[in-house]
């Protein structure tokens, strides 16, 4: 017979490698899969660089670090790790137990958990047809690989997200200038991100929408127009950084039987889906109150293993603080 998990955690971002971890706490055989050939999901692959502010007891950290410290910790309990590998199917066996198909294979487990971020990403794109050579080039990205790329350059974030904000400042040190463009007089990120702003060199150009994108002699020359306004203003930089948000493929969740609101799982307020044993954390769910925050997706990981083992093993009493989970 095929092994069989204790339980299936979809997805290696941060929120499922802590759920990885808490479950390897409480002895449960656990196996991850990831469709990226890294595990962090995300924050390694597309926000290496940026500054985490939300996990308690760390004033702030690099996304890639995050993901290194996070992985030290697994190895204290480490799973059975799968990259490279897309559940593609779902299905529920006679005993209540699930088969899972995945591009790679097909893996058995008690109960699931979905720990897939955002899901298939890409991220918005400028709404105006621009030369393509531009990204090819380097002078107009929508990820940070590197810092390092963005020395002594000038550059323009556009955005007024927490994700734009947090680039602009992060690329402030680093940068010979940075301007950030956003097409609202208000900036949609946390108030303590916005003070920084207003507190920092950044060049702050509101209410302003870019309208044009073109290569200038080893630069980048910007259309920006005033919202409600025909005044235009040229600016020239050398690197254009978009941060206008992801837009997300739910169609797999649908194919899963999941029960949705928008492109995001709904759950109750133990994490489980409408599917019995089927459980879902992170920036994938929705419920009422539901932040998108790195800090709630780490609370909410416990609280899905504890109710997955609960149900697939009733009679084993659960213990009910961390501490307790270690022999002294």
């Amino acid at each position: 017979m095929d092994h069989k998990y204790d339980l299936l955690i979809i997805g290696g971002g941060p929120v499922g490698l802590f759920a990885a971890y808490f479950a390897g706490m409480r002895n449960a055989n656990v196996a991850i899969i990831e469709s990226l050939p890294q595990l962090g999901g995300q924050a390694a692959a597309l926000f290496p660089e940026k500054i985490v502010y939300d996990v308690g007891g760390i004033p702030a950290i690099k996304a890639k670090d995050l993901i290194k410290q996070q992985q030290q910790q697994l190895s204290l309990f480490p799973p059975k790790i799968f990259l490279q590998t897309s559940a593609q199917d779902i299905q529920q066996d006679e005993d209540g137990d699930y088969t899972v198909t995945t591009d790679q294979g097909v893996l058995h487990a008690r109960a699931i958990i979905v720990a897939i971020g955002t899901g298939a990403f890409s991220p918005r794109r400028l709404a105006f047809a621009y030369d393509p050579q531009l990204e090819s080039a380097g002078y107009l990205n929508y990820f940070v690989q590197d810092l390092e790329s963005y020395r002594d350059q000038d550059v323009v974030v556009a955005g007024g997200g927490d994700s734009a904000i947090d680039w602009a400042l992060a690329l402030e040190p680093i940068a010979h200038q940075v301007t950030i463009v956003h097409r609202r007089d208000q900036f949609r990120g946390l108030e303590s991100s916005v003070s920084k702003l207003e507190q920092s060199t950044i060049q702050i150009k509101t209410p302003f929408l870019i309208t044009q994108a073109d290569q200038a002699v080893g630069k980048i020359q910007l259309d920006l127009k005033r919202v409600k306004t025909n005044e235009h203003e040229i600016l020239t930089t050398d690197k254009l950084l978009v941060n206008y948000g992801f837009t997300a493929d739910s169609r797999v969740l649908r194919k899963w039987g999941l029960t949705l609101s928008g492109p995001k799982i709904k759950v109750d307020t133990k994490m489980a889906t409408n599917r019995p044993k089927i459980y879902a954390i992170g920036d994938a769910i929705t419920y009422p109150g539901k932040l998108d925050l790195l800090a709630v997706g780490y609370a909410e990981a416990p609280i899905a293993v504890t109710t997955a083992l609960q149900t697939i093993y009733p009679d084993k009493i659960q213990p009910v603080h961390s501490t307790s989970l270690f022999e002294h």
